[in-house]
C-alpha cells in the first residue's frame, strides 16, 4: 500500500545578531510566518523569540535578546 504524502514545510533562514553581539546564522522560520501580510518582521521576531524561548529553557541559561534580523542568501 502506498504511503500519503506528509505535508511539506518549507522555511526560510535569517542570521541574527544579539545585543551582546553575538550571532546565529542560518536561523529556520517556517514560510507562512514570513509571508504575513500584516505583521511580517513581528511574525519572524516572534517565531525567533520563541525558539529562543524554548533553548533557553533546555540549557538553564536566560535568552539573549534581538537586536538585528536579516535575511540569509
Amino acid at each position: 500500500m502506498a504511503k500519503k504524502p506528509t505535508a511539506r514545510t518549507e522555511f526560510v533562514f535569517f542570521n541574527v545578531t544579539y545585543e551582546d553581539g553575538s550571532q546565529k546564522s542560518n536561523r529556520k522560520v517556517p514560510l507562512e510566518v514570513v509571508d504575513d501580510p500584516y505583521d511580517g518582521e513581528g511574525a519572524i521576531r516572534k517565531a525567533l523569540e520563541e525558539q529562543d524561548r524554548q533553548i533557553s529553557e533546555r540549557s538553564g541559561l536566560p535568552p539573549l535578546m534581538i537586536s538585528k534580523i536579516v535575511r540569509a542568501k
